[in-house]
């Protein structure tokens, strides 16, 4: 494996120009960056140099874990619950909410000075029994959403900067998902497009009118039709004076190959409509297979040596072609004023949704080991934040 200097080393390279990749990742105006020289700072350092947030998702019950919480603290300017605001957690039954979850996370980013966005009000995923078997008239709905909207929003008012008020409302084609939420019965706009969206978003704002307010999504960060439909419905928003904020690309990447420039050009033209862009789950998922991380066959000794080096080879390749994945996610953000904010869904492979999400397929998607040591992807992340030669506004 490549040791921590010799990574960055090649990252050095990397930032210089990113040329000859097998896949796109640089975008025409990516600039490259000074040379490597001195300690490396740590990401929420090089974050705060340059006025961006540099954040992730995180658990609860993993904040007491020493090494995660130093991790946590040390290299992140903002973080996220990554569970314990979606309603299977926060309203467990119908009559009281369960804030005590996401209090210990928003506690932990106050003591450590550290912004929190909330994630999520609205998903057509993970409902409690109650809610989803209640046979509720979509008055009732109606109802039961505006109160789940103003309880949360007001209780984390002034602690929490930014909501993702919706996620996922659209299929992969760019059409609205069927949900309880929206037709199934719906709040009593079923049938009518968007209209029950723009709805959650002023109850959003009338409930902290000071918050920032997002359309999170995934599967639309490139330029394609999906990408397409999101561009449309926030434009059409904005146009009508809809309250919101920004929208958040997800970026959960299932292998380390990114169109950089299409993502680059889908964040200049969600900004020139006066929104903010938050990178919002962003990892970087690579096989996990006997050739890459383990060999159980029995091999004579100089057969086996050859093996390792020939695994040892995979995985260093991998491991390079995700940093460069991040790398040029870090690029494309630092190209707009108007992406301000980056964020991994977890931040240390011991804990990650990829493994069980991917029945173990996949996995080691992100900055960290599970020893906590920093990869070749973190290298990526600092080295592209300290390129940056001109702070943010």
């Amino acid at each position: 494996m490549l040791t921590r200097f010799e990574s960055i080393r090649v990252l050095a390279v990397l930032l210089a120009g990113l040329a000859g990749l097998p896949f796109s990742t640089q975008s025409d105006s990516a600039q490259s960056g000074p040379p490597l020289s001195g300690t490396p700072l740590s990401l929420r350092q090089a974050a705060d140099r340059v006025g961006m947030l540099i954040g992730t998702a995180v658990r609860p019950s993993l904040l007491s874990e020493s090494a995660y919480a130093a991790t946590l603290s040390r290299e992140f300017n903002m973080v996220e619950p990554e569970d314990a605001l979606k309603w299977w957690v926060i309203r467990r039954n119908r009559d009281s909410f369960d804030f005590q979850p996401a209090d210990e996370i928003v506690h932990f980013a106050q003591v450590h000075g550290m912004k929190v966005r909330g994630h999520c009000l609205l998903w057509d995923h993970n409902h409690p029994d109650w809610l989803v078997q209640g046979h509720f008239t979509a008055q009732q709905l109606s109802q039961l959403l505006h109160e789940h909207i103003d309880r949360v929003m007001k209780h984390y008012a002034g602690q929490v900067f930014a909501w993702d008020v919706v996620n996922e409302a659209m299929d992969e084609k760019g059409k609205l998902r069927d949900s309880i939420w929206y037709n199934q019965p719906g709040i009593g706009f079923a049938g009518q497009g968007t209209t029950y969206l723009e709805q959650v978003f002023r109850w959003a704002h009338d409930a902290d009118p000071h918050a920032l307010l997002f359309y999170n999504e995934a599967e639309g960060e490139m330029l394609n039709r999906k990408s397409d439909a999101i561009y449309e419905m926030l434009k059409d928003f904005k146009h009508r004076g809809i309250p919101i904020d920004g929208v958040g690309l997800q970026l959960h990447l299932p292998s380390p190959e990114l169109d950089a420039t299409a993502l680059a050009a889908n964040i200049a033209r969600l900004t020139v409509l006066g929104l903010q862009v938050h990178i919002t789950e962003l990892d970087v998922s690579l096989p996990i297979s006997a050739s890459t991380d383990s060999d159980d066959r029995v091999l004579h000794h100089d057969d086996q040596h050859n093996n390792d080096l020939h695994n040892n080879d995979l995985h260093n390749n991998d491991l390079l072609r995700q940093a460069q994945v991040y790398c040029a996610v870090v690029h494309a953000c630092l190209q707009n004023p108007g992406c301000t904010a980056i964020q991994t869904w977890g931040f240390t492979d011991k804990y990650s949704w990829i493994g069980s999400h991917s029945h173990g397929n996949r996995g080691r998607a992100l900055l960290f080991d599970r020893a906590y040591e920093p990869k070749p992807a973190y290298d990526a992340v600092l080295q592209g934040l300290t390129a940056s030669r001109t702070p943010r506004k």
